[in-house]
């Protein structure tokens, strides 16, 4: 992956909430502070996961110390078994010690964002229906975090605000209707970009339809309600299913007719998966 100037940024961000005032145990028991002293440490899954970040974790080191270098690398989106080896990094000692941390939150969370991912993919093997990712990212991580579901399969929605008009429920409420809503979008957007409308109801359905919506978000339906969603819809636009969908109940959703699936689930409720770093004994 690409290391912009923003991850560098938030790594440097991380770096010094982590070490501010220097690393006191790395000082406090090392023999001249490590002067010298060079280190090979090997990180390791300790569970089963799909491999996201390692460039991050890379520049994590190197922006601790440039002289740390890295061997045997595993690459973004490899299936990894508990014990596996991902990387070996070799440097001063105290570069090691200071960025171990750091280096192993963000692979770590990344993992574990496109290791979620890839089971939600896996289940809806077959049925033409997408599962894309929403901006419930955490703060400042948004371009990591998106990166971590392409990686575990999935697809991507709007990265920003800027990349596509999708008229929710306070839009709609804000502008007085649906209809005023979608004609002054596509009114002021360009004819190459889509539109996308929330609705919860049959009426609101066909009111987004008549008004030229290209793409309709079916905002917490059950599954009986989308079935009927569908069938008005009758391939006149689109159709999103989002809202309430977890990795439980995503195979419910996975109806003929249905494009894309939306998991604001992906980001924020992925755990960590577990990894850790061991400086090797010569």
């Amino acid at each position: 992956m690409e290391i912009t100037r923003n991850i560098r940024e938030l790594i440097d961000l991380a770096l010094t909430e982590d070490a501010a005032g220097g690393d006191i145990t790395t000082a406090a028991t090392i023999s001249g502070n490590g002067e010298g002293m060079v280190s090979t440490a090997v990180a390791r899954a300790k569970e089963a996961l799909v491999l996201c970040g390692i460039d991050v974790f890379t520049e994590v080191f190197k922006r601790c110390d440039g002289r740390v270098e890295f061997s045997k690398a595993r690459k973004d989106g490899e299936r990894l078994e508990a014990k596996d080896e991902i990387i070996r990094v070799t440097g001063p000692t105290p570069a090691l010690l200071t960025g171990e941390r750091t280096a192993l939150n963000f692979l770590m969370r990344l993992s574990g964002i496109a290791t979620l991912t890839e089971s939600v993919v896996k289940s809806l093997e077959g049925s033409g229906t997408k599962v894309v990712d929403t901006r419930k990212t955490t703060p400042g991580w948004r371009y990591l975090e998106k990166y971590a579901v392409r990686v575990g399969g999935g697809s991507n929605h709007r990265f920003s605000l800027s990349d596509g008009v999708l008229i929710k429920d306070n839009h709609i409420t804000a502008s007085g209707g649906i209809t005023g809503a979608v004609k002054r979008a596509r009114d002021y957007i360009p004819h190459t970009l889509k539109i996308e409308v929330e609705v919860k109801n049959p009426n609101e359905i066909d009111e987004a339809i008549k008004a030229g919506a290209d793409i309709l978000l079916l905002d917490n339906m059950d599954r009986k309600a989308v079935e009927s969603a569908i069938e008005q819809i009758d391939g006149r636009a689109l159709v999103e299913v989002s809202g309430g969908v977890t990795p439980e109940n995503i195979k419910d959703y996975a109806i003929d007719g249905v494009n894309f699936i939306s998991m604001g689930y992906l980001t924020p409720s992925a755990r960590s998966v577990d990894i850790n770093m061991k400086i090797e004994i010569p």
